[in-house]
């Protein structure tokens, strides 16, 4: 697998409604999270550029669904974060709905990269995320972000006991974790290992699909 993965992404379109993008656009990899919790940076930090994923210097104000085009055709699709107190209710209420409908309705979504802070990690928001998820049988990879800000004993603890949380909490569901830095640039080649993963996986299952195999025949039908 090539490093560059996610590097020279581009931005494709924002859109307050996952209705209003179109179906026929490739894979999709979503990255979701609380709105504090480093999605932005570590949008950015895979990327390979500062400011491709805005970080919002007032946790909560993105809003909107974006969506980046990878140079391999996938996209990567990044949610609105969620979590932010100051939001009004009905605002919050509307994000519930909007990451929900995407989450469990979106055809081309193959995986969701989960962001949590490495110092607080299944928050009760997170499980929630995890819980709508799990009902497509799509895998969820979990960054745990800002893992510079543990010693070394504490990275190695905390992830043991993050996978083992996983493991009890949620046995049926695929999910993987790692530690994740932005500002150290740690954990890059292991989120593009795993991604790559998913849309390998995902392009076989598509060459294989009985529609793929009709297409091959003389006249596709």
């Amino acid at each position: 697998m090539p490093p560059s993965l996610f590097r020279h992404a581009s931005f494709e379109i924002s859109v307050a409604q996952p209705q209003a993008m179109a179906q026929a656009g490739g894979a999709e990899i979503a990255f979701a999270g609380r709105s504090n919790a480093g999605k932005s940076s570590a949008i950015n930090t895979l990327v390979g550029h500062t400011r491709l994923a805005y970080v919002s210097k007032t946790p909560g104000r993105t809003q909107l669904i974006n969506l980046f085009r990878l140079k391999n055709g996938a996209a990567l699709v990044d949610l609105p974060g969620y979590g932010y107190a100051d939001v009004p209710l009905a605002v919050r209420l509307q994000w519930q709905g909007l990451l929900e409908h995407y989450l469990t309705r979106r055809e081309a979504l193959v995986g969701l990269v989960l962001i949590m802070d490495a110092r607080r990690p299944f928050t009760e928001l997170d499980r929630q995320m995890i819980g709508w998820f799990a009902t497509t049988g799509k895998p969820i990879h979990c960054l745990l972000t800002k893992s510079d800000k543990l010693t070394r004993q504490e990275q190695t603890r905390t992830l043991a006991a993050a996978r083992r949380t996983a493991s009890a909490d949620f046995p049926a569901v695929p999910i993987t974790l790692q530690l994740f830095s932005s500002l150290k640039k740690t954990g890059m080649e292991e989120t593009e290992q795993i991604v790559a993963g998913w849309l390998d996986a995902a392009n076989q299952a598509r060459a294989t699909s009985p529609a793929a195999v009709l297409g091959e025949g003389e006249d596709g039908s």
